[in-house]
């Protein structure tokens, strides 16, 4: 693989009222990750090429839907969305899915997923940020961030028996305390943008896009179709 290159990504923020507080799931990355070590992250990663086989039970609602082909391809809409659900599976053990039987061939990063039941469902999932690493860093990625409440999960939110080593201390952490802890730039910026929301589950008026390519660094917003209610 060229490491130069650079990777479509999807990320998930889950977010969860606890007691009038609002928490979100966060873990921390290995000190001997190439990208991030040490750093308080959210679950997510790259696309897989087995991503565009998976079946959704349902796809991620408009104005999500458009917004995520805006300058981009749009065939990776559904491939994005299917990774963002492989990649929370993985890493936290918390499902995103609808009881069904699941249609085709089973790849093997879904197996354990497909075993309880369950095929991937994106239409909880809301696009609210994309950011694009800037040049000259060991990894880059062009990263959808997804947000979801913690009520549309399968599972067990205080257990992650089910978790894959990818990410350690898996936690839900208050919103009032997240400046306490190893955050990536990045991740900071998209806090800021989700929680300045009324509700930060709805799909916002725009999507911010930190576009960091080779000539410069823009700050763009991705409109999509109008909302409706």
């Amino acid at each position: 693989m060229d490491k130069s290159a650079i990777r479509n990504a999807a990320t998930v923020i889950v977010l969860r009222k606890d007691g009038g507080e609002t928490r979100v799931l966060m873990g921390q990355r290995g000190s001997s990750a190439a990208f991030m070590p040490n750093k308080v992250v959210f679950p997510g990663g790259a696309v897989d090429v087995d991503d565009a086989e998976v079946l959704l039970h349902a796809a991620i609602p408009e104005p999500c839907f458009s917004r995520l082909s805006e300058d981009s391809d749009p065939s990776l809409t559904h491939r994005l969305c299917v990774a963002a659900i492989r990649e929370l599976w993985e890493e936290t053990g918390l499902i995103l899915g609808t009881k069904a039987a699941w249609q085709g061939a089973i790849p093997q990063d879904w197996q354990s997923f497909a075993e309880r039941g369950f095929v991937p469902d994106a239409s909880a999932l809301r696009f609210v940020f994309r950011a694009l690493t800037p040049p000259g860093r060991p990894r880059r990625f062009d990263a959808r961030f997804f947000v979801i409440d913690a009520m549309s999960l399968h599972g067990d939110a205080d257990g992650f028996s089910d978790a894959s080593d990818e990410l350690s201390h898996l936690t839900w952490i208050p919103l009032s305390e997240i400046g306490n802890y190893n955050l990536p730039f990045i991740t900071e910026v998209v806090l800021a943008e989700v929680t300045r929301q009324d509700d930060p589950t709805r799909a916002p008026a725009t999507v911010p896009f930190f576009k960091n390519n080779d000539e410069e660094s823009l700050f763009l917003h991705i409109h999509g179709r109008p909302m409706t209610d």
